[in-house]
């Protein structure tokens, strides 16, 4: 079957406008990036001795934004040719369904790096580091030749990280850098979107498998994904409960990261 990108048609600028915002999917992200970053910042205000959250948060968390923005459009840049084959996903692709180009697609996923990294340095030095980890990982997952998604291991051990490991630690290294005890609220609520991850490959396994995929669930089975699915969500409790235990964030803080660890899976 041949690829049936459809060529970009002529719009008004505010049509392209509309489709480069579809092209960021932030309906998907923004739900989760907020409170991922918001609990790395307040976690670390909670145990620093008379620090109070700044100007700085906000920079940041809209940095984030726009690094999760960046990994959905460098997503759809990559998969154009593929989703063209899809009639579905072909209609959600911006770029299989010719409403921009794939150098559009490019050039917008370029600026949204590039203002993410900006944004990131307002942060200090530690959050511009972490900011562009982030952002490599983010291209590193879609992109050709490296394509992490459709690695086994490497594909899970990217996503979690990208969309919640490092989303808590942005805005946790904004104003502390010595997490000590704090670690386990980042580990914790990267372990519960590897559950959220382990849980969406398993669901998806026999359409993996028949598509020829060969991500971790396809290497491993259903059964020894559960395994792991299950681990996950048993480390993740212990973090909590050690954090908890440690004085490290108050319980409520702790029900925010569960809402935002399980929305990242």
């Amino acid at each position: 079957m041949t690829t049936t990108i459809e060529p970009p048609r002529a719009l008004e600028l505010s049509d392209k406008a509309k489709a480069f915002i579809r092209l960021t999917r932030w309906r998907e992200h923004v739900p989760y990036t907020i409170p991922a970053v918001t609990v790395g910042a307040m976690t670390a205000v909670h145990l620093s001795d008379g620090a109070a959250l700044d100007w700085r948060i906000i920079p940041v968390v809209i940095a984030n934004i726009l690094a999760m923005s960046f990994a959905f459009m460098i997503n759809d840049v990559a998969d154009a040719p593929d989703d063209a084959l899809n009639p579905k996903k072909k209609l959600n692709n911006v770029i299989s369904s010719g409403v921009l180009s794939e150098r559009e697609g490019t050039l917008g996923s370029a600026l949204t790096f590039a203002l993410s990294l900006g944004l990131f340095s307002l942060g200090g030095t530690w959050t511009l580091i972490l900011g562009a980890i982030m952002l490599v990982l983010c291209y590193m997952y879609s992109a050709y030749p490296f394509r992490l998604k459709a690695r086994p291991i490497t594909d899970v051990l990217s996503h979690i990280f990208m969309l919640s490991g490092l989303l808590v630690m942005t805005g946790y290294f904004t104003y502390d850098h010595n997490p000590g005890a704090a670690w386990f609220v980042i580990a914790c609520a990267t372990l519960f979107s590897a559950y959220g991850q382990f849980y969406n490959q398993i669901d998806d396994y026999e359409i993996d498998k028949a598509a020829g995929l060969k991500n971790t669930v396809v290497l491993l089975g259903k059964t020894g994904t559960s395994i792991l699915m299950y681990s996950s969500a048993i480390g993740a409790l212990l973090c909590m409960t050690a954090a908890i235990a440690s004085g490290v964030f108050p319980v409520w803080l702790g029900t925010v990261a569960l809402i935002t660890a399980f929305a990242a899976g």
